[in-house]
């Protein structure tokens, strides 16, 4: 019978009644279990369930194996596999051993009851998890073909269960058999059944609620020293550190009941955090999170009586560094301004500024070089490492992986399934940490999350190219403004195909400016001669969508020749994963979503020149490197070229064929300079920002030396800000 030798020999019939083996089951049960064998029959047919295993390797070398014979310890065996493979084994079976009825409904019997056990699988060391989105799941509108069509459902089990009070489904974990019918049959995609180690079972931290993400572990902050954590997006890093914070109690995983605080100190017995939770506890324990979307600060202090920069600052101010913070943040010209009157780079600086002069116990930013240029985000980073002393803690959260190498004591890699599950791994150096990000692969745990490793190298020049197109454009000088006037001088340049130039300066000197007089939506104030006529497509900074509809019914009305041309799919929308949000409403898009539905539609416009404005804001680290090797694929296959502007060092050495580099006072006069190649640009603005950088040896990226390190020393010696060795 099922999972044992299908031969089976001289055996003949024995009358299960005759057997010393457990008592059988009533013959009503027995009926009964025999039609939900057949239902089960017929949905193993829908469920396409894999190849079964090899049934014969379950068979032991003695003679007399027989399967009337110690059935218990034969299910035990069966146990050991996985659930795919007891239903297949339990399906051809039955139709095997139609004369062994009461055996066959006995042994389901017993199965069941082991199933609901919901012990993992042990051959392949997973359990699973089901999430189901409550902003798409529709159970009223749809007539629920899930749970009409779940295999499970069809013999009796409450797998997927709709009250009807409910607004979404509810999957239950323990009974499903991970055949994915529910997963393609959802109209809404709304449902998700993911696999995840099973050795984490015992290391849940938090769960919302049934279905829905869970979080294993938490990053162990150590006093003294700043911890680092680097994770895609709907990882877990913002609820790790709300957990830290003391705004978020952990659960356990147990959200139905949840535990004291007794319990949960109990479960962290002999970890750091055990320790940290203690002193979290006692009232005198302060925690500041500096927030990850400080665009929504002037909605937070609408009520405040408190409207001006200055007054926000005085009212918060407990250390003694207020007018070094003020001067450092390069606040001083906005004191007076009202909160609500920022820009996203000056909101960035107040909220870090805020977190800055007050005391605390242990200082958490989430993401706090978000909207900031490159020097911006070192002094930001300086500002933040000046917090740290012997009896605090420092957590942050950041993308920009050179300013989070440069920032950082150790790292906290967050890996696992967006929106599903998250997993912290223990500390690490922050090299070590970091590569292993960029590898997928973590040694200590021996467990690899992504497929391929994010590695690359960049050259000075790349000379296997062959371009054969060259363009020009002429000097030329640009001025806005009556009382606040800004200037920008351009100096003369020129460009060719199959090439990306990358512009590098500070906020304010002209780079957005620069890109609108290419694209002919300014025209210059003078120039000696002509901008060549050349058609354009246009990323802008700033995306505001205006399209109401779903982002395929966007694609199809803007893009509608390369949105089904096979190359574009696997060079710009699978690398982008655009079909997870292919209909999704563009108005109800994230920041991040919406990026990529902006990047997609700027290189899917047929155009000779692409003018990409800081592709990589509301990106995740992941999603960054991915973007650079979309946007250098597509100028390479399609022959084109791009100028990008680009903050994140490591997306713009990756990207940069040569540099234009952008200097003089923000917001009064700048200048662009001719275009350079990549090492002598580098070494240009970089002397600028006067910080060097060198290049890692395992995975290639730039890393920011320590300010008066020995090599940061040698390297301004030598001249060379930016090393890099071919």
């Amino acid at each position: 019978m099922f999972g044992f030798p299908i031969q089976f020999r001289s055996y003949k019939p024995v009358n299960v009644q005759q057997q010393s083996s457990p008592s059988e089951p009533p013959r009503e049960e027995i009926n009964l279990l025999k039609e939900k064998i057949e239902g089960q029959l017929e949905a193993g047919k829908d469920a396409k369930i894999g190849e079964s295993l090899d049934i014969n390797t379950l068979a032991p070398r003695k003679v007399d194996w027989d399967l009337r014979r110690g059935i218990k310890e034969k299910l035990d065996k069966l146990d050991k596999r996985t659930n795919k493979a007891i239903i297949q084994l339990i399906r051809k079976r039955v139709k095997e051993e139609a004369g062994n009825e009461e055996l066959i409904a006995y042994a389901v019997q017993e199965m069941v009851k082991k199933m609901k056990k919901g012990k993992p699988d042990v051959q392949s060391g997973q359990t699973r998890i089901a999430i189901v989105n409550p902003d798409r799941c529709k159970p009223k509108n749809c007539g629920q073909p899930c749970k009409k069509n779940c295999p499970v459902v069809r013999t009796g089990k409450q797998c997927i269960v709709v009250e009807p009070t409910s607004k979404i489904a509810e999957i239950s974990e323990i009974l499903c058999i991970g055949c994915g019918i529910c997963v393609k049959k959802c109209p809404y995609g709304a449902i998700q059944i993911i696999n995840l180690p099973s050795n984490l079972e015992k290391e849940t931290t938090h769960r919302y609620s049934a279905n829905s993400f869970k979080l294993h572990r938490l990053p162990m902050p150590r006093l003294g020293s700043v911890l680092g954590l680097v994770g895609t997006n709907g990882i877990g890093k913002s609820t790790a550190l709300n957990i830290l914070a003391s705004k978020l109690k952990p659960n356990l995983g147990n959200f139905k009941s949840p535990p004291d605080w007794p319990s949960i100190l109990t479960y962290f017995r002999g970890s750091e955090l055990q320790n940290y939770f203690i002193k979290l506890l006692e009232e005198k324990f302060k925690a500041i999170i500096k927030p990850q979307y400080v665009d929504q600060i002037p909605r937070y202090l609408e009520k405040s009586p408190q409207k001006k920069v200055i007054d926000l600052l005085k009212g918060r101010a407990e250390r003694d560094n207020l007018d070094k913070i003020i001067q450092d943040m390069e606040l001083t010209h906005l004191l007076d301004r009202e909160v609500n009157q920022l820009s996203g780079g000056e909101l960035q600086r107040f909220a870090i500024s805020v977190a800055a002069i007050q005391k605390a116990d242990i200082y958490m930013f989430d993401e706090p070089s978000s909207y900031l240029d490159v020097r911006q985000r070192l002094t930001a980073a300086r500002v933040i490492r000046e917090l740290l002393t012997d009896q605090n803690y420092i957590i942050v959260v950041e993308h920009d992986l050179a300013v989070l190498d440069y920032l950082s004591d150790h790292i906290c890699l967050l890996y696992g399934f967006p929106g599903a599950y998250g997993v912290v791994t223990h500390p690490s150096g922050v090299r070590e940490g970091i590569n292993q990000f960029l590898d997928g692969f973590i040694a200590s745990e021996n467990m690899r999350f992504r497929d391929s490793s994010l590695s690359f190298k960049v050259s000075e020049e790349r000379e296997d190219i062959k371009r054969t197109t060259s363009y020009v454009y002429p000097d030329m000088t640009y001025e806005v403004g009556q009382t606040k006037k800004f200037e920008l001088t351009i100096q003369k340049g020129d460009f060719t195909d199959s090439e990306i130039i990358v512009l590098l300066g500070e906020n304010g000197t002209g780079k957005t400016t620069f890109i609108r007089l290419l694209a002919g939506q300014i025209k210059p104030t003078a120039s000696k001669g002509e901008i060549p006529e050349l058609s354009i497509s246009y990323k802008p900074q700033k995306i505001a969508p205006k399209f109401e509809g779903t982002v395929r019914d966007l694609f199809l009305t803007k893009i509608p020749g390369l949105f089904n041309h096979p190359a574009f799919k696997t060079d710009v929308l699978n690398p982008l994963n655009i079909d997870n949000i292919i209909d999704f409403e563009v108005q109800n898009l994230s920041g991040g979503e919406l990026q990529r539905v902006a990047l997609t539609l700027c290189l899917g416009t047929p155009a000779d020149v692409y003018l990409i404005d800081e592709p990589s804001a509301y990106l995740d680290s992941e999603q960054r490197l991915h973007a650079a090797k979309v946007i250098k694929r597509f100028v390479l296959h399609a022959k084109k070229t791009a100028f990008v502007v680009e903050h994140d060092f490591i997306m713009s050495t990756y990207l940069a064929d040569r540099v234009i580099v952008f200097d003089g006072q923000p917001a009064i006069k700048a200048r662009a300079n001719s275009p350079q190649n990549l090492v002598t640009g580098m070494n240009q603005f970089l002397s600028q920002l006067n910080i060097t950088f060198r290049r890692d040896a395992e995975s290639h990226r730039p890393r920011i030396n320590k300010k008066d390190s020995q090599l940061d020393t040698e390297q301004k010696k030598s001249g060379d800000y930016f090393y890099l060795d071919n």
